[in-house]
């Protein structure tokens, strides 16, 4: 299929480069802090890029991590119930940019101008840039029978994925939208509390396979629940950042990844 964007992407359904569609796809992401986009993935390239992810299934690096909501280092002034230290378990593997085919559609659709600028407007940055290091641009997690993703706020301000495969139950995308607000220092301990004790109705984004979703996680607290059956769910994660020629940390990528190149 090659590196034409246009080999994979319905981009008559979702014309990209069109500033009324451009326009329509930001007033949804802001009024709704969510913006999906289903069959934007042919069907013949969906079916390939889940072919591709199975057949580097041997090189998937997976980790078992405990964390705050915030993603943060705890607080030994606070208690260790209290909800800034409370620690979550996450568990999840993945493979990186340089272990996907070079000609896959993921790299297409990643290093497209078009598709670069359109989600640069969405988000409403002046640009956005592929991650400089070998491993973060592009990633495909993985997620068996019982893995899962805990609650967080995301560190960026923005979210980009493409599901792939869904599981046979589970693996559902909740969240809680504008619980803090992180630019004013609000932490809204009392609202995190009872998101983590399971007395707030939490909503669920749900997107078929072959849907790209842009996802604001910076103020809304999110999870992905344990997957249940025998299917792998595949989510790839398109990452960029807000300036040019930033690398993830080498600490950060010994975490993800296990290696820093």
């Amino acid at each position: 299929m090659g590196r034409n964007i246009g080999n994979w992407v319905d981009l008559e359904k979702y014309p990209l480069t069109s500033t009324t569609f451009k326009e329509e796809c930001r007033k949804e992401l802001e009024a709704n802090g969510s913006l999906l986009l289903p069959g934007f993935l042919f069907p013949a390239a969906l079916k390939q890029m889940i072919v591709e992810a199975e057949e580097q299934s041997n090189k998937v690096y997976y980790t078992a991590d405990t964390h705050n909501v915030y993603l943060t280092a705890t607080d030994p002034s606070l208690p260790n119930n209290h909800p800034f230290n409370r620690q979550l378990n996450s568990n999840k593997g993945c493979i990186t940019t340089d272990q996907i085919p070079e000609t896959s559609g993921l790299h297409a659709i990643y290093d497209d101008p078009s598709f670069k600028e359109f989600v640069a407007y969405v988000v409403e940055e002046e640009g956005i840039y592929p991650y400089a290091d070998p491993l973060s641009g592009i990633n495909v997690h993985f997620a068996d029978e019982g893995r899962e993703l805990n609650w967080h706020f995301d560190n960026s301000s923005f979210a980009i994925t493409l599901l792939l495969q869904a599981p046979k139950g589970g693996g559902e995308f909740q969240y809680v939208r504008d619980l803090r607000d992180a630019d004013a220092g609000e932490m809204n301990f009392e609202g995190v509390r009872a998101v983590l004790e399971g007395e707030t109705e939490v909503d669920t984004l749900s997107a078929e396979p072959g849907t790209l979703a842009l996802f604001r996680g910076r103020n809304s607290i999110h999870r992905v629940t344990p997957t249940e059956g025998d299917r792998t769910r595949l989510l790839v994660v398109l990452a960029y950042n807000n300036a040019p020629g930033v690398a993830l940390s080498e600490t950060g990528r010994m975490t993800f990844y296990g290696r820093l190149g």
